[in-house]
């Protein structure tokens, strides 16, 4: 199995609008039988209530924890590689969030661990969205 750091092989936290390409790109390998990829829009709704628009922001620390959390699902699963990158600034409804891919020997494997690294990378990246709606409230999420 590869050393972790070789299979981790694009973390990012960008203001630029993020390409699918790009990640997909970097999973690829000709030991992979699979790969899962995740890509997170803005929606125009959530719990009800119309979006507007949203706004990411981080604490200075997100894309070494993005790292941290990559490397880890990269020593859990038979990974690969793996890649993942998240926007922050202003977003519009439909603009790409999030993308995180994973390329395994098998398909059951990869989307196990894509399932891992974006859920895992929600629950521990210091990455805040604030939520604008439609009907001009606002709202913080994961601050």
């Amino acid at each position: 199995m590869p050393i972790t750091s070789e299979v981790v092989r694009l973390v990012a936290v960008r203001e630029a609008p993020l390409s699918i390409d790009e990640v997909f790109g970097a999973v690829g390998d000709a030991a992979a039988g699979g790969t899962a990829l995740f890509v997170g829009t803005v929606r125009n709704h959530d719990g009800g209530a119309g979006v507007e628009r949203l706004g990411y922001s981080c604490h200075p620390t997100a894309e070494a924890e993005m790292r941290r959390v990559a490397e880890k699902v990269a020593a859990e699963y038979p990974a690969c590689a793996l890649a993942a990158v998240h926007r922050v600034g202003d977003l519009e409804v439909g603009d790409l969030a999030v993308i995180v891919a994973v390329s395994c020997p098998h398909r059951a494997e990869a989307f196990a661990a894509c399932r891992k690294l974006i859920d895992d990378l929600k629950k521990e990246v210091p990455i805040w969205k604030h939520q604008t709606f439609t009907d001009g409230t606002e709202e913080w999420v994961g601050a």
